[in-house]
């Protein structure tokens, strides 16, 4: 048995693998960055990964859904006692992780299928559904964004996938001094003390951006491609309607997904959400920039 301990969005994770024959930590390099020697007693959640874990007796189970995440399904299953089960596919549809969790998903096992990579992508995606829905009570939000940081600010772009999330970052990057890259798909917000603070993840896409740090938050602006480059603040009803798309939420649980809609809601009340209309140029980064950015 092999026990490891980590610092996510400055919560304690804890993740034990029962038989490193097949699982390991070679499965989550991305999570080496947050690797610290010691947390507390309770951490945030745990994860057993176990290859023995077997799926709960259809008779203690009723299948709420299956939902398609974009790179895969993943079936939904509640216990009679309020617990979870899920199944999580790849594009291919293998079956590549079982996950059982209890009620606030603290504590959490998880079974893994397939070869290396689909254990690989079969052990994030429990990590993350389990980050996500075991934070909705801590005003936490794993967002699907792009990150950037200025001036000690963090700046998430969200949009529909090809949209150009990544391509306004890029824009930054390259033309914002004092800019850099901090998450390229699924940073975290917080709210800690009325403050919003944004985090690097070890889940970042296609871009391998695992950074253990923080920001401010600065804004969240989701992108719409236009004929001119403009930006507004939308009024709060449609704020928040722009954000929960980005936002990952369990409907099918409405204390988690109440939970999860206070903190969208703290969010917009502090004004932190625009959209951005643009082409993806150099002066829509600029014209975004002069907009949002805290000086």
């Amino acid at each position: 048995m092999e026990i490891h301990n980590f610092q996510i969005a400055e919560l304690d994770v804890q993740i034990i693998f029962r038989d490193t024959t097949v699982n390991g930590m070679h499965l989550l390099r991305s999570f080496e960055p947050f690797r610290v020697n010691k947390i507390a007693e309770k951490p945030f959640f745990r994860l057993t990964v176990d290859d023995s874990l077997t799926p709960i007796p259809k008779e203690r189970r009723q299948r709420i859904r299956a939902f398609d995440t974009g790179n895969g399904d993943t079936v939904v299953d509640r216990i009679d006692d309020g617990s979870y089960q899920y199944i999580i596919k790849d594009i291919e549809g293998n079956e590549c992780s079982l996950l059982e969790s209890n009620k606030d998903f603290s504590d959490c096992q998880c079974a893994l299928r397939g070869n290396h990579n689909m254990r690989t992508f079969g052990l994030n995606n429990a990590l993350m559904l389990i980050f996500a829905f075991a934070g909705a009570h801590q005003h936490l939000l794993l967002i699907h964004a792009s990150l950037v940081r200025n001036n000690d600010y963090g700046y998430a772009f969200i949009a529909k996938s090809g949209t150009g999330k990544s391509t306004q970052v890029s824009m930054w990057l390259r033309h914002i001094p004092g800019s850099d890259l901090m998450n390229d798909d699924n940073p975290i917000v917080r709210i800690i003390d009325g403050e919003a603070w944004i985090y690097g993840s070890p889940w970042s896409g296609k871009t391998p951006c695992y950074r253990n740090i923080k920001a401010r938050l600065g804004a969240i602006t989701r992108i719409d491609r236009a004929s001119q480059n403009s930006v507004d603040k939308p009024a709060p009803i449609a704020a928040f309607a722009s954000l929960l798309p980005s936002c990952s939420s369990m409907k099918w649980d409405s204390a988690i997904y109440n939970a999860i809609c206070d903190t969208i809601t703290k969010i917009v009340e502090m004004g932190k959400v625009y959209t951005l209309h643009c082409l993806p140029n150099k002066e829509a980064a600029e014209v975004c920039y002069k907009a949002i950015a805290i000086k």
